[in-house]
């Protein structure tokens, strides 16, 4: 296994717990922007239409994806410029 693919390992862990607290806050503000209850529905929530069950989910996954992908694509760019190799 390469340096660069150990180093990373940790690094990776790290950001991603980072990323999920950064997307969760992304998300919350934006379910409020578009002008809905503080708190995005469950899927269980009988209380909630399909609609804005269903909004919420695609909404929340688009963010987390985004999220995730930004940190993860900056985190093997520090291990690039650190190792001097791209960790994948």
């Amino acid at each position: 296994m390469k340096a660069s693919k150990i180093a990373y390992k940790p690094v990776g862990l790290m950001f991603g717990a980072v990323s999920g607290l950064i997307a969760g806050a992304a998300f919350r503000q934006a379910w409020k922007m578009i002008g809905h209850d503080d708190d995005a529905p469950d899927a269980t929530d009988e209380d909630r239409t399909w609609q804005e069950v269903l909004l919420a989910a695609g909404l929340q996954g688009a963010i987390f994806s985004a999220v995730k992908a930004a940190v993860d694509r900056a985190g093997a760019a520090a291990i690039r410029r650190l190792t001097g190799t791209w960790p994948g």
